[in-house]
């Protein structure tokens, strides 16, 4: 039988995190990337974001709910990234 947590320790501070990252990625690539190469750029970005997110994840040892964080942290990442890859591609149109 396992012993609960007498005080579960907060876990959303680790899918926020996955969450700043992929927006510095994603800025970083939108800046320095060529328009033809972001969306390639973005792809790998993204799977850099799922490896933070297992390590983020992983490092206070707590195996309740691990795949429902992870998860979160890829969704969330998913959608910043493609939020701010919009703005990359409609400010390109504008301006081009």
């Amino acid at each position: 039988m396992a012993i609960p947590d007498l005080a579960p320790r907060r876990t959303l501070g680790g899918i926020i995190a996955v969450w700043v990252l992929a927006a510095v990625i994603a800025i970083v690539i939108g800046i320095f990337a060529t328009p033809d190469w972001r969306g390639a750029w973005l792809a790998v970005g993204l799977g850099g974001c799922l490896i933070a997110a297992f390590a983020i994840q992983l490092w206070p040892g707590r195996s309740q709910g691990f795949t429902e964080r992870v998860a979160a942290s890829m969704l969330g990442a998913a959608v910043v990234m493609g939020v701010i890859s919009l703005g990359f591609g409609l400010a390109a149109l504008v301006a081009g």
